[in-house]
């Protein structure tokens, strides 16, 4: 595929998006399919203006092992990457290395980005590898219970690193190459973690929306959510906060009170949501919406926060007044499903037990059972809402997620605490032994929450941090934009003279 370097392309990272649940998914797909068209317009405009071509993106595979830390056994797996040529400055120029998350890598990934931007300033080689288990790098019967023990983040740190001396080999590489890794989100945390686990292979990483700190309930993840509603300068208020609160307070009533039948035709439900479960989740489809529309405020998605409270605001409609803000609440979902195409909103356990346990292979690219099989097993970040700064149901508590865990995997609820544990001692928490890494987040993004906030100023070769006024989930990792907010311009010019002093300092040490 061709694209131009001019071309303003919208990339695909937002997808990355670590989600709670089914709808939130669907929003996560319908980014996707937005930006992706979005791309292929500004190719099309770019190649008729007659912008010279970037290069052809070549797509392989290598076979990794199935189990690094197990010499006797001899299973691999495809693993999936991604090579641009077309800016490096042979033989000593800098890596780029793009690291894939809990989705697939597609060719924007090497063609579109920040990172791509300055690739081409600094000569670099751009490489992208996929996730182990998800999009095209797993095997037929990976998806299946009993093979997903191998599905762990040291094992793609594993990967990382084989993938590193094969890139090596195959282009003879040496150590006059600095490599310098990017990644956004559960990618952004690897990019990190591969920092302080291989600090040889990389000389510097950047990690975006990094949740470096794993987190069983996450329930500060929904007071970010509320806190970002709130705020004036992304067009939300605390009459927008109040209004949602109200809406999901009239909805569990409505349900409370025996009403679920009509609740079910005023929300367009699949199922009727009779049972307690099927209440829940609907709760967590409501929520959804809500919590995807933070999640990609301004990058990409249906609604912006402004659009999402003016919606819930709005004060000109006629409504019953014991009803308004429920009534404006359904008006919110029956948008977002015009917008989405969707036909009624899910409302039901058991098709959400039907999703995760599916092992079909066309099923690894959305990744849901994936991912989900990491949150019971290594991070937790199980977004409740039982504190008091929830602005949604106090139904969709740490009992209703955890319980996917045994329902679903056979992972037994008193596992939990240790996975999350042994996380964070394995790599630090929120107090990770790094150097050499850039940590940049979003103010309004509730990932924020679980990554790295302040510098160590004990540190020699101190980590750096950008916290951006105003801005989403990975905002940073996509190419500026006209509209763009002036904190987020300024961070990407900080991360680039980040970038840029790695590779001075990497080059006058291999002089010295």
């Amino acid at each position: 595929m061709l694209l131009s370097p001019s071309g303003c392309i919208i990339l695909l990272l937002l997808v990355n998006f670590v989600y709670s649940g089914r709808v939130l998914r669907k929003i996560k797909e319908r980014v996707r399919k937005i930006q992706y068209e979005k791309a292929k317009k500004n190719v099309l405009m770019s190649a008729v203006n007659g912008h010279k071509p970037m290069g052809e993106v070549r797509d392989g595979k290598i076979h990794q092992p199935l189990d690094h830390f197990d010499s006797q056994n001899d299973k691999t797996f495809p693993q999936r990457f991604l090579v641009n040529e077309a800016y490096w400055e042979r033989p000593r120029g800098p890596v780029f290395l793009f690291i894939g998350g809990e989705g697939p890598i597609s060719e924007f990934d090497v063609l579109a980005g920040h990172h791509v931007d300055m690739a081409e300033e600094h000569g670099a080689l751009l490489v992208a590898l996929e996730h182990r288990f998800y999009g095209e790098s797993i095997n037929e019967d990976g998806l299946e219970t009993e093979n997903l023990g191998d599905l762990s983040s040291q094992q793609a740190l594993a990967d990382i690193a084989e993938f590193h001396q094969y890139i090596s080999d195959r282009f003879d590489l040496s150590d006059k190459n600095t490599w310098i890794s990017f990644g956004g989100s559960y990618a952004g945390a690897l990019s990190a973690w591969l920092r302080g686990k291989f600090p040889h292979l990389v000389y510097g990483a950047v990690a975006s929306s990094a949740p470096v700190k794993a987190k069983l309930d996450f329930s500060a993840f929904n007071k970010v959510v509320g806190l970002s509603l709130a705020d004036e300068d992304v067009g939300g208020s605390d009459k927008c906060v109040g209004d949602i609160w109200e809406a999901f307070a009239a909805v569990e009533a409505a349900l409370f009170a025996g009403n679920a039948t009509e609740v079910g035709k005023d929300f367009g439900c699949c199922e009727t949501p009779d049972d307690l479960e099927d209440q829940i989740e609907l709760m967590q489809s409501l929520a959804d919406i809500v919590m995807g529309t933070v999640a990609y405020n301004e990058e990409g998605g249906i609604l912006t926060i402004e659009e999402l409270c003016d919606i819930m605001t709005n004060e000109t409609e006629t409504f019953d007044s014991e009803t308004e803000a429920y009534d404006r609440l359904i008006k919110l979902v029956q948008i977002d499903r015009a917008t989405g195409k969707e036909p009624c909103l899910d409302a039901s356990h058991k098709q959400t037990i039907k999703d995760l346990s599916d092992t079909n292979l066309e099923s690894a690219y959305n990744g849901e059972r994936q991912w989900y099989y990491q949150t019971c097993t290594e991070f937790g970040f199980f977004q409740t809402c039982e504190d008091a700064s929830c602005p949604f149901s106090r139904m969709l508590t740490l009992q209703a997620q955890t319980d996917l865990c045994p329902e679903v995997f056979n992972i037994p609820h008193h596992s939990l605490p240790g996975h999350i544990a042994f996380t964070n001692k394995y790599y630090g928490g929120d107090h990770p032994d790094t150097d050499r890494v850039l940590y940049v987040n979003g103010d309004i993004d509730p990932w924020h929450e679980l990554s790295i906030l302040e510098e160590d100023l004990d540190k020699e070769d101190k980590d750096m941090t950008i916290l951006i006024e105003g801005t989403a989930h990975c905002a940073d990792m996509n190419p500026d934009g006209v509209a763009d907010r002036p904190a987020l311009k300024q961070a990407r010019k900080a991360i680039e003279s980040k970038v840029a002093k790695w590779l001075k300092e990497a080059a006058r040490k291999l002089m010295d």
